[in-house]
């Protein structure tokens, strides 16, 4: 029986009702206004780590470490700074990842 293959993606985007992070090994490399298109290069967001995710209930909410999914909101690290809820994960387009600064 074979293992199954390890997901080998570093880019990610989260997209939010206004906005889409863009996102390598869990540190957001981009910021992106969705109405306009434009990168946002001084957004307070812009290179802090996703430290988990805060999941919404009817009775308040939860911080998990975990990566957001759909419906959770980026809990940006070490800042306290919380995203609105997260409309869908994409995988980024080539074209756009090459425009993404190196940081590491």
């Amino acid at each position: 029986m074979t293992e199954p293959a390890r997901d080998r993606r570093i880019h990610r985007v989260y997209v939010t009702r206004n906005t889409e992070y863009h996102v390598r090994r869990n540190r957001i490399v981009a910021v992106r206004d969705r109405k306009t298109g434009a990168f946002d290069p001084y957004h307070a967001a812009l290179f802090r780590k996703i430290g988990g995710a805060i999941g919404f209930h009817e009775h308040g909410f939860t911080a998990e470490r975990d990566l957001p999914g759909v419906g959770e909101a980026l809990l940006l690290e070490g800042t306290g700074t919380v995203t609105s809820p997260v409309v869908s994960v994409e995988r980024p387009p080539r074209d756009l990842v090459v425009l993404y600064p190196i940081v590491e």
